[in-house]
């Protein structure tokens, strides 16, 4: 075949869509403090935590931290960490909220092969990188 034709059918097949490997289950966050259960939310995906393996001492248990005053009553424990997480074909692209700053950042999820999530917080190129295990 020409190479010329064989361009023009290689043109014409669609490529294979990737789908990132998924995530959903419990995981205990890097620090040990917590579970955190993914699963999903309309029409993403989305984590909440769902236990408290350990309080730091003094730590309030309402969301006191949040930058808007109106959330600043609600619960620690069922507070939504992981939102809006869609799947982008190697890994899952969200956002990630840390209660002990009440901040939100844009995060990247990917499962390693060991069963573990590669759970990232960035600010523009910064990112950082924490490995969650999966819960017993």
């Amino acid at each position: 075949m020409p190479l010329a034709a064989l361009a023009l059918l290689s043109a014409a097949v669609p490529a294979t869509a990737f789908a990132a490997t998924p995530i959903a289950g419990r995981y205990v966050t890097e620090d040990g403090a917590g579970i955190v259960t993914i699963g999903p939310c309309g029409n993403s995906v989305c984590g909440k935590l769902t236990t408290i393996l350990k309080k730091r001492p003094g730590a309030a248990d309402t969301d006191v931290n949040n930058s808007d005053a109106a959330l600043r009553n609600r619960p620690i424990l069922g507070l939504p960490i992981l939102t809006e997480f869609r799947d982008e074909g190697k890994d899952w692209r969200g956002r990630i909220y840390d209660p002990r700053n009440g901040k939100t950042y844009k995060s990247i999820v990917a499962k390693n092969a060991d069963g573990t999530l590669a759970v990232k917080g960035c600010i523009a190129f910064f990112c950082q990188t924490q490995t969650w295990r999966p819960a017993k």
